[in-house]
């Protein structure tokens, strides 16, 4: 039984945008548009899913409905039944999107949900365990200039990472990448590129989570104090269409800038930079950010970077 609601049914005030995102999804642009058609504010939505017994806070709906986020808790999937409800939406045509069913599945996002973050840093500490190494490796970053390029089919083409360290212990000769591709991706057919004052080393992966590990090799052994520059790449293109690039940091640190060039028969409709605390947090400080005409390139620099998440995001038309 429905509760009674300020808007009418979807089949006279549903639009054709509506309508369409019900067909194809993704999740968040149906919600969007169910919301919108309804001429409700977040604020009464809220109010309607009390009265289903439900919470959901107005932050959380708004990102659900920007597609910062995806509910995944039972109590998130409870709250996307009642809006099923409260928007007059057909039975189990939210619930369908965010499953990825539909008449063409909704686009995969680049960004984790923190399921697979969990599963993806269970399998780093393995691999840097037959590596015999740590992430913090005895180095202290003191910048990182990283460049990312996206192809002509939106994937995720190739990175590259210009570091400048200094050793906090004596014998440091390496430092361990790494790289996390984006869902899809075949991690074997990736390659890491030694571009300026190192060699490649060992490599290992992961298939299923898309996690891969290289050593860098100095050509000295660093004393403590000692500062080292060296450069590398990570050729992926393995993937499907990208819609982020996210960098995580464990402690506060140097200056990180990260720059993102999209190919020009593949530029997106509008750019973002985010932070998060976790990757269980929830997303903030987002900003637009302005893609340049000439270089086709956005950025974002951070003069002190702090512990948590880095990121930019975008969309495609």
């Amino acid at each position: 039984m429905r509760h009674g609601t300020e808007h009418a049914d979807v089949g006279t005030a549903g639009t054709a945008e509506l309508e369409s995102a019900l067909r194809g999804g993704p999740f968040h642009v149906a919600l969007r548009a169910a919301i919108a058609a309804r001429g409700l504010p977040l604020q009464r939505v809220q109010h309607h899913l009390t009265r289903y017994g439900v919470r959901v806070g107005v932050t959380s709906l708004s990102y659900w409905q920007q597609g910062a986020r995806r509910p995944q808790r039972p109590e998130s999937l409870r709250a996307v039944r009642a809006l099923e409800e409260i928007l007059h939406l057909p039975d189990e045509s939210l619930i369908r999107l965010l499953a990825g069913g539909g008449e063409r599945p909704a686009p995969e996002r680049s960004g984790r949900s923190y399921r697979s973050v969990v599963a993806a840093s269970g399998v780093l500490e393995r691999l840097l365990g037959e590596l015999e190494a740590s992430l913090d490796g005895g180095l202290q970053t003191i910048g990182h200039h990283e460049r990312v390029r996206i192809g002509t089919r939106r994937e995720l083409l190739a990175r590259e990472s210009h570091h400048i360290v200094r050793a906090h212990k004596d014998g440091v000769d390496r430092y361990v990448a790494v790289h996390h591709g984006d869902p899809g991706c075949a991690p074997e057919r990736m390659a890491v590129r030694a571009l300026e004052n190192c060699r490649t080393g060992r490599v290992r992966w992961h298939q299923d989570t898309g996690v891969l590990v290289a050593e860098l090799l100095f050509d000295v052994r660093l004393r403590i104090g000692d500062t080292f520059l060296f450069r590398y790449g990570v050729e992926d293109g393995t993937a499907g269409a990208s819609r982020e690039y996210v960098r995580g940091f464990g402690c506060t640190g140097g200056q990180y800038a990260l720059q993102v060039r999209f190919d020009e028969q593949a530029l997106p409709a509008r750019c973002h930079r985010f932070t998060q605390h976790t990757a269980a947090a929830p997303r903030s400080g987002h900003r637009e950010l302005a893609l340049s005409s000439r270089h086709r390139s956005v950025h974002l620099v951070e003069p002190r970077v702090r512990s948590g998440i880095l990121g930019i995001g975008w969309e495609w038309e």
